[in-house]
């Protein structure tokens, strides 16, 4: 599995379900829940939408990810994607989101 949501952190807001382009996501009681992640193609859709950060990205080992996790946060055009490594420490990329597609 490449994404995990936390329930305890999910609004419900159903924005991931909706950009989920394997349909996988769905809100059940207010939660959002994968029924199938086996089948996530790890595109990260949903955790760029997610407004609260509920939905983490596992990095695989052959891209250095070795147990790490990733999220991001949306403040205004910027995304901040945060890295949080296996031994502890973060590592924050910032992207503007106008600039994304630049080169």
């Amino acid at each position: 599995m490449s994404v995990k949501i936390d329930t305890d952190k999910c609004v419900g807001c159903g924005r991931c379900a909706s950009v989920c382009p394997g349909t996988l996501i769905s809100v059940e009681n207010g939660k959002a829940v994968m029924n199938y992640p086996k089948d996530c193609w790890g595109c990260v859709s949903c955790v760029k939408e997610c407004p609260c950060c509920a939905i983490k990205y596992y990095l695989g080992a052959d891209i250095g990810g070795k147990g790490s996790v990733l999220s991001v946060k949306q403040d205004g055009e910027i995304l901040r994607w945060t890295v949080e490594k296996a031994d502890g420490t973060t590592e924050v990329i910032e992207i503007n989101r106008k600039d994304a597609n630049k080169y």
